[in-house]
């Protein structure tokens, strides 16, 4: 008994030592620049421990298409391999990944004008298949790629500059093998996004005039067969050149643009999201607001759980939310050198959040990597009905290996954070922290980078406090 009270106490004056994100790994190292990709798709993608990253590089006096990967969460990392050799420029690479299926696209330059060019890998990067042209015209520019994937459907779209001037969507349904016509599906856009779920697939673009732009929308319902007509579905304006980012899980569609405020000048981001698959949308949420402006957003989500990053003076930023976008956790900023940094990117795999950005710390532009293993462990809420008080359950199974669940009850609208700590005191992951309405919540704990041992979790609202023991056995 006193040895618990004793504990109890270090845990009451104990240090966090945030040990959810971890340090920053530099990916790339030499004399060229290195690029990801933009915020309207990803160039990182993951498959269980195997994590895929995507950039251009001009380290052989031409930007080519590099690629690297780590097959063991992000922990350690491959060699670069270069997956492109055009006399010309390559850029803005986008991976879409089912499986152990591995695809990209990117812009080209080696037909004299910028064209989309695709690749893949069956097999998580091990080989790769011969590049493929996906678009042919002789007057125009084609740049700007974001591809999604659904099983063996693939859907890209891309901008078009000069004659036939607009937004364009093709697709496979044979996993790359073999490509459709190309659709214009708007004449007047600004570099589009689009994200796919079974056979639900989302388009969304920025186009306006003067000083006043919005953000479209079109979606499918039958694997891009068939098209909605386009709608402004934004009540504020968007940023011309700043595109805007989706993500989509089963029928819940996530979206982020950049919003100019007036008359500072600031950039800031808006979100919305959908819960019947882009039939309605909520309304406007002013996401990120601060002193400096708040561009290039790009999300990603998992079951309840939405993250998104960008770019603010001087680095990278990160937020989340646990409940499918009704609210948010603070701002975290990822990198702490006041060095250039942009164009970040996020992926996830499991529980793990992964995030590669360009840098500029050492002097040169290069891909840095950083993850948080636990980041997309989140709650559900598994009764509305008010409880009579406030109380912490029992974690179950207990013991357990690696994963477990802890059930809490929350009284009354207000903060709510569940704090995991080992014997010494130490914060080791922070589970739940955010504003809840009353009812009854399950979290989930993995344990997957821990040792085998004692460890306790807290619940802490506003005038309740309350702390239990957990034994985790690997």
């Amino acid at each position: 008994m006193k040895k618990l009270i004793y504990t109890l106490v270090i845990l009451a004056f104990a240090v966090s030592i945030n040990a959810q994100w971890q340090s920053d790994v530099r990916l790339t190292n030499n004399p060229g620049y290195s690029f990801t990709t933009g915020n309207n798709s990803r160039c990182v993608a993951s498959n269980g421990n195997i994590v895929h990253v995507f950039f251009s590089d001009n380290r052989d006096g031409n930007s080519e298409i590099y690629y690297k990967r780590s097959i063991d969460a992000g922990v350690n990392w491959g060699s670069d391999t270069r997956l492109t050799n055009s006399p010309d420029s390559s850029a803005f690479p986008s991976v879409a990944l089912s499986g152990s299926a591995l695809h990209i696209v990117w812009q080209d330059k080696r037909n004299g004008h910028f064209e989309i060019y695709y690749k893949r890998s069956m097999d998580d990067g091990n080989t790769w298949g011969a590049d493929t042209r996906l678009t042919v015209n002789t007057s125009s520019d084609d740049y700007s790629p974001s591809l999604a994937v659904s099983g063996n459907v693939l859907h890209l779209v891309w901008q078009r500059n000069g004659f036939g001037a607009g937004a364009y969507y093709k697709r496979s349904t044979d996993a790359g093998l073999s490509w459709g016509s190309d659709f214009q599906f708007t004449s007047t856009s600004y570099i589009p996004s689009i994200s796919a779920s079974g056979s639900l697939v989302h388009i969304v673009w920025v186009y306006g005039s003067d000083s006043t732009y919005n953000t479209y929308y079109r979606r499918s319902t039958d694997e891009g067969s068939t098209w909605s007509s386009g709608t402004v579905i934004s009540s504020v304006s968007s940023a011309r050149y700043n595109p805007p980012s989706i993500s989509s899980t089963g029928s819940n569609v996530h979206l982020v643009w950049n919003h100019k405020v007036s008359p500072l000048g600031i950039w800031t981001i808006y979100y919305k999201n959908s819960t019947n698959g882009g039939i309605s949308w909520q309304a406007d949420n002013w996401l990120v607001n601060g002193p400096y402006s708040s561009v290039n957003p790009n999300i990603t989500c998992s079951g309840n759980m939405v993250h998104i990053v960008w770019f603010s003076m001087p680095g990278i930023y990160y937020k989340r939310s646990t409940n499918n976008g009704n609210n948010w956790e603070a701002d975290t900023r990822l990198t702490l050198l006041d060095s250039m940094s942009l164009l970040s990117n996020i992926g996830l795999s499991g529980n793990t959040v992964h995030v590669v950005w360009v840098d500029k710390r050492d002097g040169n532009y290069e891909i840095y990597y950083k993850r948080n293993p636990t980041g997309n462990v989140g709650i559900q809420n598994i009764s509305t009905e008010i409880p009579s008080k406030y109380s912490l359950s029992q974690n179950y199974p207990n013991p357990f290996n690696p994963t477990t669940k802890i059930k809490f009850d929350v009284v009354r609208v207000g903060d709510v954070k569940i704090v995991v700590y080992d014997v010494m005191g130490r914060e080791v992951q922070t589970l739940v922290n955010e504003s809840l309405k009353p009812g009854t919540y399950e979290a989930s704990f993995e344990g997957n980078t821990l040792n085998s041992g004692v460890y306790f979790y807290k619940l802490i609202t506003d005038g309740f406090t309350e702390t239990k023991k957990m034994l985790m056995i690997k």
